[in-house]
Formats: structure tokens, C-alpha cells, sequence
């Protein structure tokens, strides 16, 4: 007998984010490959917003978020690894939707 299919529904101020592929190793300006392991100090990263909480109100599903991936939760969904946070350890957001940024482009 299989599994039933469950859908995830997440509660309250919580913010289910699917870490973007680049998180990994990346290029400085001057095309110098720095690998995922190198030492960098509390670097942020940037990942897409997979699920929203009731609560939740200054992000939707499909934006980019940037947060601190290390004080996360980790979980594991078909195969698939999320981090669940609350929307308050989100740093920014980045959507088609202008309001009041930064004037800085992705």
C-alpha cells in the first residue's frame, strides 16, 4: 500500500523556503571559483518561498528571500530539502511587485 499524497499547509507567522542552487560554490568579480566550504563571515542566502503561513504578510509564494540558512530548520519533503523560519528572520525580499526598495536589482 502506497502513501496518501499530504498536503503541506503551513501555520501562523511561518515561511517554508526551497534554497536556491547557487548557495553553493560561486565566483568572485574577478572570476576566482570560491567553493561552498570556504570560511566567509555570516554570509546570507537567497532561496524562493515554497509555502506561507495565515500570518504571514510581507512575502508570497514564488518571491526571493534572503535569510541566514544556519539558524533554519531543515526538512525534507519528497526528496526535496526546505527550511522553515519564521517571516521575522527574513532580511529582504525580492519580487516583481515594486513598493519601497532599495533601487538595487537581482
Amino acid at each position: 500500500m502506497s502513501d496518501p499524497k499530504l498536503e503541506i499547509q503551513m501555520l501562523h507567522d511561518r515561511v517554508m523556503v526551497r534554497v536556491s542552487q547557487e548557495a553553493g560554490e560561486r565566483r568572485s568579480t574577478g572570476g576566482i571559483l570560491i567553493p561552498a566550504t570556504a570560511q566567509v563571515a555570516k554570509r546570507l542566502t537567497w532561496g524562493e518561498v515554497c509555502g506561507v503561513g495565515s500570518h504571514v504578510r510581507a512575502v508570497s509564494l514564488g518571491d526571493r528571500v534572503l535569510f541566514n540558512a544556519e539558524e533554519q530548520f531543515e526538512v525534507e519533503v519528497q526528496g526535496h530539502a526546505y527550511l522553515v523560519m519564521r517571516e521575522r528572520d527574513l532580511h529582504a525580499v525580492a519580487n516583481e511587485r515594486p513598493e519601497h526598495g532599495t533601487g538595487l536589482y537581482l
